[in-house]
C-alpha cells in the first residue's frame, strides 16, 4: 500500500544545549534528509515539525526545528520515529521506497505463478536482498537486474525470474 507519510528516521538524541536532536537516518545517506524542510511525528502528518537547519553528521543526521530551542525540549523527542511527506521526496519515475514494496506478491514474469509476499529488505552493500514469505518459509532473492523485472508496488506486484535453486521445486 502507497502510503502518503513514510518513516524515514529516529531521534535518538539531543546535540548541544540549543534544542538541536540526532536522527537515525533510515535511507541510503544522511544526505537525503537534507532535502526535506519539515518533518512529521505521526504517519498522518498531524504533527509537523519545521527544519531551521540539518545536515549530516557521520553516521546521523543532526536538526534543529522550529520552537524546540533547549535540550529539554529536544530530550522529549527522544525515540521519536520521524516521517516525510511523500510528495516532498521527489523520487525520480521508477524509483519507490522499501515501504513501498514490503508485503506486495511477488511472481514469475513468464508464468504468473506467485512465489509469495515481501516481507522485508537486507542491505548487502552490493544489493539488495528482499525476503520473501510463502507458506510460512522464507526465501532470499538477490534484487539484481537480472532477476527482478518489474515492481509496480502501486498494483502491489512484483515479477521476476529467479535463479536456479532459490525455491524448493527447481532443478
Amino acid at each position: 500500500m502507497i502510503k502518503k507519510f513514510l518513516e524515514t528516521g529516529k531521534i535518538v538524541g539531543t546535540h548541544g544545549i540549543k534544542g538541536m536532536v540526532r536522527i537515525q537516518p533510515w535511507s541510503d545517506s544522511g544526505e537525503f534528509l537534507t532535502r526535506f524542510k519539515a518533518f512529521y511525528l505521526d504517519e498522518n502528518g498531524n504533527s509537523r515539525l519545521e527544519v531551521i537547519k540539518i545536515q549530516p553528521h557521520g553516521g546521523v543526521v543532526l536538526a534543529g526545528f522550529k520552537a524546540i530551542e533547549t535540550i529539554e525540549q529536544a530530550e522529549k523527542l527522544r525515540g521519536s520515529t520521524l516521517y516525510i511527506n511523500r510528495a516532498d521526496a521527489g523520487l525520480p519515475d521508477g524509483r519507490y521506497f522499501v515501504e513501498d514494496i514490503i508485503g506486495c506478491g511477488v511472481f514469475d514474469a513468464d508464468s504468473g505463478r506467485k512465489y509469495g509476499e515481501i516481507s522485508d529488505v537486507s542491505k548487502t552493500g552490493a544489493n539488495d536482498v528482499w525476503h520473501i514469505l510463502s507458506d510460512g518459509r522464507e526465501y532470499l532473492l538477490p534484487a539484481i537486474d537480472e532477476v527482478v523485472i518489474s515492481v509496480t508496488p502501486e498494483h502491489e506486484r512484483i515479477e521476476i525470474r529467479p535463479m536456479r535453486g532459490i525455491f524448493d521445486d527447481e532443478d
